[in-house]
């Protein structure tokens, strides 16, 4: 579960980035966040994640209320919470198993359960076969999908997905979006902020709409704007 209660956060410059949000989101749910540029949310997922503190009101991710959270407790939000990114930030000197591998290692993960967990991520994402490849190697589209094992690794109880499927042609996009249905299938809760507004019309979900740090629509089963052209869709 989380649960936003009256979330603000104010900048030291004065700007509002997000004024008054309260959202719920049951555990294994799956959500879209929309919105145009400089509409909040990367600084809602900076919240989530503890890397920017709230200007007012308050965030539980499961069981832990994060303005309470102290910074030497912070592994227990990091844990949570997994995140993958536009750009898959791989390093390019190690190979795909010790990418995902790495993730565990920081946590202080012993070898033997670093080897089973991180082969059972690379095999979720269908790319075990590629474990001693290194990202050069790789298509667009495999990086991503490397970067999406290295998040849940650890199998955190949330994945933020931060415009996934930027930059991928629209094949690469329909796999890195069947990949974190699968994922929310068996119990991760998803958070997904895309501009992809063909992606959010063909496959409906939950849609958390912002607009200038303001939530403007909570919709079930909505696509990416009221109002849907049925041709802005993908062949699924």
């Amino acid at each position: 579960m989380i649960r936003l209660t009256k979330v603000s956060k104010k900048f030291s410059n004065g700007t509002l980035a997000l004024a008054d949000i309260s959202v719920a989101i049951p555990q294994g749910e799956f959500i879209y966040v929309v919105g145009p540029s400089g509409a909040g949310k990367s600084t809602l997922f900076k919240l989530l994640l503890k890397e920017e503190e709230l200007s007012a009101g308050s965030i539980q991710v499961g069981n832990v209320l994060l303005e309470q959270l102290k910074d030497r407790h912070l592994y227990m939000i990091r844990r949570q919470v997994g995140i993958v990114g536009q750009e898959d930030l791989l390093l390019p000197y190690l190979t795909v198993a010790k990418n995902v591998d790495y993730a565990l290692q920081v946590l202080g993960t012993p070898r033997k359960l670093r080897q089973e967990k991180t082969a059972k991520a690379l095999q979720l994402v269908g790319m075990f076969p590629q474990k001693d490849h290194y990202p050069e190697e790789l298509s667009v589209g495999q990086r991503k999908k490397v970067a999406i094992a290295r998040a849940i690794v650890t199998e955190p109880a949330v994945l933020i997905a931060d415009e996934p499927t930027a930059n991928l042609d629209a094949k690469s996009a329909v796999e890195v979006m069947k990949l974190l249905l699968r994922i929310n299938q068996v119990g991760a809760t998803i958070l997904l902020a895309t501009h992809d507004s063909t992606m959010v019309n063909t496959v409906r979900n939950r849609v958390v709409e912002l607009q200038n740090g303001r939530l403007v629509r909570d919709e079930y089963q909505g696509g990416y704007t009221r109002f849907v052209d049925p041709k802005d869709t993908y062949v699924w």
